[in-house]
């Protein structure tokens, strides 16, 4: 427990840092999931392998990079590979234990969207940034976390354009697929946790941050969420959590959303 005051994506960014086990390897985005992964591996994981997309193999930045073609990243790595080793030898193969992966929209099946919103693909609403190497991210690692911050525009029935596939329309379309990596386990918000239900695959609440009420992730959720029986009150973050998680925010010139009060 911790006497600090503590903001939500400070929160989402421990608990995501929490599904990260020492010895594990990671393949890592910017953004949320290099925070979570870095701050698991300046906690409890110190034996975390960090895998950037640009060949980096075993980096251990002191700050947050800012791009996977940050310096610090190579400066600091095991090993600096091409790209096209770090996808055909590390992780289509299923060399790569978990891959953290970001979304615009989510679907209850899992799937991830973060190529168009709304219309035509070829005159949407919006245009997002696109695949990068997310795809195969989501089809080859052993597992697959999301961290994504919950709202309606975000957590939808269906997916406008499916990017990466989750777990396409329910059991069995990944095999059908022939995606060899299990899929997405988790998709950790700024509310909770949600997990696959063991038989439909549809992605269930199974634990909230403390003081979050499930009325309120419910009306920010798309779907009719289920919730699991057991559902989890998980732990706020500690004061060393905290302290860790800010220092790395500010070598990388970050600044906290902390409030006091």
């Amino acid at each position: 427990m911790t006497d600090c005051d503590y903001t939500s994506d400070e929160m989402m960014a421990v608990s995501a840092a929490r599904a990260l086990r020492d010895g594990m390897t990671c393949f890592v985005g910017i953004g949320l999931p290099s925070t979570a992964a870095n701050l698991a591996r300046a906690t409890h994981a110190p034996g975390l392998v960090l895998i950037y997309e640009s060949g980096t193999i075993g980096a251990k930045p002191g700050s947050l990079p800012l791009s996977i073609g940050d310096g610090i990243l190579a400066q600091t790595a095991d090993a600096v590979v091409g790209v096209p080793e770090i996808f055909n030898y590390w992780l289509q193969p299923g060399r790569i234990d978990v891959g953290f992966l970001g979304a615009a929209q989510i679907d209850k099946f899992g799937n991830i969207n973060t190529t168009v919103i709304g219309g035509d693909y070829r005159k949407p609403k919006v245009r997002l940034p696109g695949a990068g190497g997310a795809p195969e991210i989501a089809a080859s690692c052993r597992e697959v976390i999301v961290v994504v911050r919950q709202s309606n525009r975000s957590f939808v029935e269906r997916v406008d354009f499916i990017t990466s596939v989750g777990y396409g329309s329910g059991p069995g379309d990944r095999e059908r697929l022939g995606l060899t990596g299990a899929g997405p386990k988790k998709i950790i918000t700024d509310l909770g946790v949600l997990e696959p239900g063991p038989a439909t695959l549809e992605f269930r609440l199974t634990g909230v941050y403390p003081g979050v009420e499930i009325p309120t992730v419910r009306e920010r959720t798309g779907w009719d969420l289920t919730v699991a029986p057991d559902l989890e009150t998980i732990a706020p973050p500690s004061t060393a959590e905290l302290a860790a998680l800010r220092e790395l925010q500010a070598r990388g010139g970050v600044q906290s959303t902390r409030s006091d009060g």
